[in-house]
């Protein structure tokens, strides 16, 4: 059996987990996600507060999905219950994030700001002027967004100018190397 796709999925206080044909549905406090899968080849089965995955053929793709709809039933549990969050800095002189409303207005070098509405499920945090936060329940979409934000302005290797998310690592290049004493006469 797939390793991630045999353990049990805890079903947390307050959630509800449905199986209908082909769609799995988990309500929460923050909200409701849906999941279609293939019934074909995965079987859910929900026994005391824990949903058990298994898979009805022994093949590469299918142990694939196996943990693959194990790993999604549990982010959705997670999300509905908890949520997801991602953090973003802005790196750069005028380099500056503001919520207007529900938009968020990020200035970030060009000639024009950039406005970014959010979509349903999410919303935006902005600490100080260089923080963002995108927060929301479903992982994916949370993930998409940030990842919208932070192709706004890509992170140049030479000054690591840009958005990036906060925590990560950014390989930086060599300037121009100085001439050397001994190089062109």
């Amino acid at each position: 059996m797939s390793r991630v796709g045999r353990a049990p999925v805890e079903i947390t206080k307050g959630v509800q987990v449905k199986i209908e044909g082909n769609k799995i549905v988990v309500k929460g406090g923050k909200g409701t996600l849906e999941q279609d899968f293939d019934s074909s080849v995965i079987n859910f089965e929900v026994k005391d507060n824990q949903v058990i995955v298994s898979r009805l053929r022994e093949s590469a793709p299918v142990k694939a999905k196996h943990g693959l709809y194990r790993a999604l039933l549990a982010n959705m549990i997670k999300g509905v219950s908890v949520g997801f969050e991602k953090s973003l800095q802005l790196v750069g002189v005028g380099y500056r994030a503001q919520k207007q409303g529900n938009k968020l207005i990020l200035s970030l070098g060009y000639s024009h700001p950039i406005e970014m509405d959010p979509p349903p499920g999410i919303s935006f945090e902005v600490e100080g002027v260089t923080k963002v936060k995108v927060v929301g329940f479903d992982k994916q979409l949370v993930g998409q967004v940030a990842q919208n934000i932070r192709y706004s302005r890509p992170v140049e290797p030479y000054k690591g100018k840009g958005v990036h998310y906060v925590g990560e690592t950014i390989r930086r290049k060599a300037g121009k190397a100085a001439k050397s004493a001994g190089g062109a006469k």
